[in-house]
């Protein structure tokens, strides 16, 4: 299901704010800035002095302040482990991670001519698991093998191979230069610029991910021919897809008891892909022959080779040439990556230990460099299982809609109390991965058919058609106004048009990259993806006012997680400090009513919560004083962390003792 979006208040601090359960910032208690004492500084702050130019990049400065951050929770980490919603979240999310990995290596299996197969894909899996949970900052991002960097391999064999390239050796060379690019960004604290990836970038990168899902789903379809074969495993494909969502549906509503619940929302889409395995094998189907997931030997690669790439197998010309193809491949890691990070820490999880972009690059570099050497597909954070997986780990409660006297109206809705946010559950399931390679489990998964792969394409890609932001603004742009309830925050904006207008640009962009991944030239496709930020960032404030983007788009994650790349942008607070821009009625009113007057921190064409940031703090992590004149904090932002650090002291909310429902697979945004 999807929860409820919420606010600062309940995720975590603001952009001033120290990790939840720590000292107040001393401007909360009337003291200034310039008087605080070291001893009042929340864990692993770090002042420095304001000003400076703004080309000056302290080098290390954001990884060094992420690994700070993060280090006091190191040992709880593990410690937390020890909590009834890891198993089934483990378990979940090998079968989530495993099952589209198996279907991407079908892909690249055939379109690499075998260069990578089931082995590569899985130990790319591993590889991600064991680094990120073990070393990363934010060990909940799930890092595997996914539809993007499926393109991008079998694009590049395309452009290599007829040329007699070493496709492997060339792969090395990209992963290589990526490290070396990764590192740099690392070390420069590129991550800062993330303040500016709203929902807005990646709800259409979302909508992108979605689409290749279900267009791999019909190519596995298309590639079985026209005979008995084909026609039994679009049965299997739908039938699978149409129990895989009955399962998740069913575990969202009301009928049975909670276990049943939530055994048919963790398990039914595995056990799903289990029963068709043999269903093909039943009556009359048994004689209909079945194109399955091809193997190799245990622990080996698919191709006749080791596991070591040899690199110097190469020309000079060809390792030069990698260095495009690497730029591609960082920028694409980059955006895909740290949108699969925010996404994972959303505003909708109350999570309550800090993040970490910076270190988090790093490690992404060093495990491309690795894969690249192994001759493995690169391996990044995934969606939809990053935020899956946080969700799986989610403990909620059943919030009753009372009415004024108390009398329930028979309604109720699951509102989240806290993260189970741990490292173990990420290292098993990539521990289990690991096991997945040994010869009998690989003789169970030659036994899948394709056709139960493609159905999995077709769930994934629907779910995640379902739970993206583009699907809710045109399903309520198709849906009857006199229907809508009148609550709906699309409705407060006036211009309706507007909503016409944010919509069709996210569907112009998701174009023109689904587009280009159709040509050769589709390894250009990240480039695309990144042009969104700017588009958001500088475009369209000239279209739309601060109070209709306030409405359409908002940050990604809670200003708690954004912290650790200087705050957010965007959101609803940037109505209270617009600048000049396209008339919207009842934004001055909207203001006044909220207690507040207007503000002179707008930086340029863009907004921010908290605080007004120095040039410098712009383009470095932040975690710096404010400038004397712009010290002051907002009476809301008080109200909210006031509001954070009693439900983070204590842990619990007031009815946690009542029914405890516990959610895995999901919507998520």
């Amino acid at each position: 299901m999807s929860f409820p979006r919420q606010s600062g208040a309940e995720t975590g601090a603001g952009p001033e704010y120290g990790p939840p359960g720590g000292p107040a910032p001393s401007s909360l208690t009337g003291k200034s800035k310039a008087n605080k004492t070291p001893e009042a500084q929340p864990p692993g702050y770090v002042t420095r002095s304001d000003g400076g130019p703004w080309w000056r990049i302290r080098l290390f400065r954001g990884m060094v302040n992420d690994i700070r951050r993060r280090t006091p929770y190191y040992l709880s980490d593990w410690t937390d482990a020890w909590n009834y919603r890891v198993v089934p979240a483990t378990v979940y999310m090998y079968f989530a991670n495993i099952l589209p990995a198996l279907a991407f290596s079908l892909d690249m299996i055939i379109k690499t001519d075998m260069q990578f197969g089931v082995n590569e894909v899985l130990l790319s899996s591993v590889l991600g698991a064991v680094v990120f949970s073990v070393l990363a900052c934010q060990p909940l991002v799930i890092v595997g093998v996914t539809g993007p960097i499926t393109v991008f391999n079998y694009t590049v064999y395309d452009i290599m191979a007829p040329s007699g390239t070493n496709y492997l050796a060339f792969m090395c060379w990209i992963g290589l230069w990526s490290l070396v690019f990764h590192w740099i960004l690392a070390i420069t604290n590129s991550c800062n610029w993330l303040r500016y990836v709203t929902r807005f970038p990646c709800d259409i990168f979302g909508f992108y991910v979605a689409f290749i899902y279900l267009q791999k789903g019909i190519q596995v379809l298309e590639r079985l021919g026209d005979d008995a074969s084909f026609y039994l495993s679009v049965m299997v494909a739908i039938l699978v897809f149409a129990i895989a969502y009955a399962c998740g549906e069913l575990g969202k509503s009301s009928l049975f008891t909670h276990p049943v619940r939530v055994f048919l929302k963790d398990y039914g889409t595995p056990l799903t892909v289990v029963f068709f395995t043999g269903f093909v094998h039943m009556g009359k189907m048994a004689g209909v022959y079945q194109e399955t997931l091809p193997t190799s030997k245990s622990f080996f690669p698919t191709a006749d080779r080791g596991w070591f790439i040899h690199f110097w197998d190469i020309k000079l010309g060809e390792v030069f040439l990698a260095i495009p193809f690497a730029i591609l491949l960082t920028v694409l890691f980059w955006f895909d990556h740290n949108v699969s990070s925010l996404i994972a820490q959303g505003t909708e999880f109350p999570l309550r230990k800090p993040a970490g972009f910076h270190w988090d690059l790093f490690l992404l570099g060093l495990t491309t460099g690795i894969a690249g050497l192994l001759g493995l597909p690169f391996p990044n954070g995934l969606i939809p299982q990053a935020p899956f997986h946080t969700e799986s780990l989610c403990v909620t409660e059943v919030v009753a809609d009372d009415d004024e006297n108390g009398t329930g109206k028979g309604h109720y809705e699951f509102k989240a109390t806290h993260v189970v946010e741990q490292r173990v559950s990420n290292l098993a399931q990539g521990l289990l991965t690991l096991g997945t390679m040994s010869g009998p489990l690989l003789v169970v998964l030659h036994l899948i058919p394709q056709g139960v792969f493609a159905g999995l394409f077709f769930i994934m890609g629907f779910q995640a058609l379902e739970a993206n932001g583009i699907t809710d603004k045109i399903l309520f742009l198709c849906r009857d106004a006199a229907l809508t309830p009148p609550n709906h925050p699309l409705k407060s904006i006036k211009r309706r048009s507007a909503i016409w207008l944010f919509v069709a640009i996210e569907l112009v962009g998701f174009g023109a990259t689904f587009a280009i991944t159709q040509t050769v030239a589709a390894v250009g496709f990240p480039i695309f993806i990144f042009a969104l930020i700017p588009v958001r960032a500088l475009l369209l404030p000239k279209w739309l006012s601060p109070h209709e983007l306030s409405i359409l788009d908002e940050p990604t994650a809670s200003p708690f997680t954004m912290e650790s790349v200087s705050g957010t942008y965007g959101g609803k607070e940037q109505v209270l400090d617009a600048p000049e821009g396209p008339s919207d009625s009842g934004n001055e009113s909207e203001a006044k009513q909220a207690g507040r007057g207007p503000s002179a921190s707008a930086t340029g064409s863009g907004l921010f919560h908290g605080p007004r940031r120095s040039e410098e703090e712009l383009a470095e992590l932040g975690e710096a004083r404010r400038r004397n004149d712009d010290s002051h904090l907002r009476v809301g932002d008080a109200d909210a962390y006031g509001v954070a650090r009693r439900r983070n002291s204590t842990g619990r909310r007031a009815g946690d003792d009542d029914e405890i429902e516990m959610h895995g697979l999901g919507k998520s945004r």
